[in-house]
C-alpha cells in the first residue's frame, strides 16, 4: 500500500505517518531524511545532491524523484510506503506518477488533512508552550509569523495537488482537527476501505 498524506504545515502529517507505519509496518518516507542518507551512503544520487547543498542550491526535482526512486527499491518498502512533505507540487507529483509508472506500482490513497489556519495557529503556539513548560525547546518555525509564511507557501504550491488528486480519484479528506486517535480511526477506515477495494 502506497500512500500520500497531505495538509497544511502542522497539520499532523508526521504524527499520522509514525501511527500507520507502526499499525501497519510501512515505511515512512520523508524526503529530507531521504535526503541526507543518501548523502551519507554516496550513492550516485546522493553524490549529486551532495554537491548542490555544498554550493548551498536547491535540489532539484529530477534529484529528489531520483532519492525516491532508490529508496522505494529497498526490500523495506515492500509492503509500501508513505510519503510525508512530497510530492509538494503539481511538477512533483508528475514526476512521481511517472516513476510509480515505470515501477508498475501506484498509489492507493491521497489522504487530506483538513484543519482551520486559525485553530492550527493555536495548536502551533500550544505546542510551543508546552515544550518550554516541559523544559524543552521550541522549534524554530513554532511561532504565528513562520507559520504564516508556511502556510503562504503551502497554499500556493502544495494546495493545488488537492484538486490534482481528487481529479484522479485519489484523494480522501477527514477532518485534520479532531484529536489524534480520531484522525488515525478515519485514516484506518480509508485504508481498509482502500485495501478492500
Amino acid at each position: 500500500m502506497n500512500l500520500i498524506l497531505l495538509g497544511a504545515p502542522g497539520a499532523g502529517k508526521g504524527t499520522q505517518a509514525r501511527e500507520i507505519s507502526a499499525r501497519r509496518g510501512l515505511v515512512q518516507l520523508s524526503t529530507g531524511e531521504m535526503l541526507r542518507a543518501a548523502v551519507k551512503a554516496g550513492t550516485p544520487v546522493g553524490l549529486k545532491a551532495k554537491d548542490v547543498m555544498a554550493r548551498g542550491g536547491l535540489v532539484s526535482d529530477a534529484i529528489v524523484i531520483g532519492i525516491i526512486e532508490d529508496r522505494i527499491a529497498e526490500p523495506d518498502c515492500a509492503k509500501g510506503f508513505i510519503l510525508d512533505g512530497f510530492p509538494r507540487t503539481l511538477q512533483q507529483a508528475a514526476a512521481l506518477d511517472a516513476l510509480l509508472g515505470a515501477k508498475g506500482k501506484r498509489l492507493d490513497a491521497v489522504i487530506e488533512l483538513k484543519i482551520d489556519d486559525s485553530a492550527l495557529l493555536a495548536r502551533v503556539e500550544n505546542r510551543a508552550r508546552e515544550a518550554l513548560a516541559a523544559g524543552g525547546t521550541v522549534r524554530a518555525d513554532d511561532n504565528a509569523e513562520a507559520l504564516r509564511t508556511r502556510l503562504l507557501a503551502y497554499y500556493r504550491e502544495t494546495a493545488p495537488l488537492i484538486g490534482y488528486y481528487f481529479a484522479k480519484g485519489n484523494l480522501r479528506s477527514i477532518d485534520g482537527m479532531a484529536d489524534i486517535a480520531a484522525v488515525t480511526r478515519s485514516i484506518e477506515a480509508i485504508l481498509a476501505g482502500s485495501a478492500a477495494g
